[in-house]
């Protein structure tokens, strides 16, 4: 039988099928950015810690320098090929596969990195923000100081007014869309530069509760009917070249309830309130947008 955290994820969807998995991996964005960041923030003979470690690829990458790599996973079916998949790689006997939740487990020693990618659009439906912050606590109770880096290092989250297109083949069906970065997209029409809403910063304490409230500038004349959230996960900062290693999520848009016609130079309160870890529906139920008519010049 499950228990109440075990089917909460199976309805949250962290329980990932297998079979999905390949679809992460043949993500070359996701890959390639977290592949450089793990070479660069893992050094000779440290000690790491991965939560949530799917196929084991992340935890792979960081043997291959590390000296002992803990590899935690939740899902019975994800551990058993993670084991597998490990001893076909170079530095997979220095990964310690382990089924047990990442809400409870510690390493039995200090670690220098912690990887741990639940990451959601948003912050939404995985655990990353909330898994990471009970750990911490967790850690400094039995270990002390200092807590461990950790990998992403940062998250920057903003959110953007678009006009979608919601015809498919004739059918109308404003749903929520998912679309990779990077790509012209001929639906999408944006209204204005993205807004960002927060930034989460993995040394510090996070509140699991994220509430906005701001204008947006209309850049062009179109319908406003959705939001559009764009995640940039910022996996490590390398200060030496003054740059950071990032990974840019799928936009996620959003429909609105009520669409609104905006001219270039209106203004558009922007409203929203959700918790880090819930459900897609919770984000979308309390979205609001109302124009703002734009501003008289003052004349001389």
């Amino acid at each position: 039988m499950l228990n109440e955290r075990e089917i909460e994820s199976c309805y949250l969807g962290q329980f990932i099928p297998v079979h999905y998995h390949h679809n992460m991996l043949m993500d070359a964005n996701r890959m390639v950015n977290f592949k450089a960041a793990i070479e660069y923030a893992v050094k000779p003979g440290m000690k790491v810690l991965e939560l949530g470690g799917g196929t084991g690829v992340l935890s792979c990458f960081a043997a291959r320098k590390a000296s002992k790599v803990y590899c935690v996973e939740f899902n019975p079916d994800m551990v058993r090929e993670a084991s597998k998949f490990l001893a076909m790689n170079e530095g997979g006997d220095r990964v310690e596969v382990i089924h047990a939740d990442a809400f409870e487990y510690l390493p039995p020693e200090p670690v220098d990195v912690v990887i741990c990618e639940m990451i959601h659009v948003a912050m939404l439906r995985e655990k990353q923000v909330e898994v990471i912050e009970n750990f911490k606590q967790r850690y400094l109770k039995q270990f002390g100081g200092p807590l461990p880096l950790f990998l992403p290092e940062a998250v920057l989250m903003a959110v953007q007014p678009v006009q979608q297109e919601y015809d498919f083949e004739g059918f109308y069906a404003p749903i929520v869309q998912f679309q990779q970065p990077g790509v012209v997209h001929p639906g999408t029409l944006e209204l204005g530069q993205p807004a960002v809403y927060s930034l989460i910063d993995f040394t510090q304490p996070n509140d699991l509760a994220y509430r906005w409230e701001g204008h947006i500038a209309i850049e062009r004349d179109g319908v406003l009917n959705a939001l559009r959230f764009v995640t940039k996960n910022i996996l490590a900062v390398v200060p030496e070249r003054s740059s950071t290693i990032d990974w840019l999520n799928h936009y996620m848009t959003l429909p609105l309830a009520e669409p609104r016609s905006v001219r270039a130079g209106d203004r558009v309160q922007v409203s929203f309130a959700y918790r880090a870890g819930g459900q897609i529906q919770s984000l979308q139920s309390a979205m609001r947008a109302d124009v703002v008519a734009a501003p008289v010049a003052a004349h001389a």
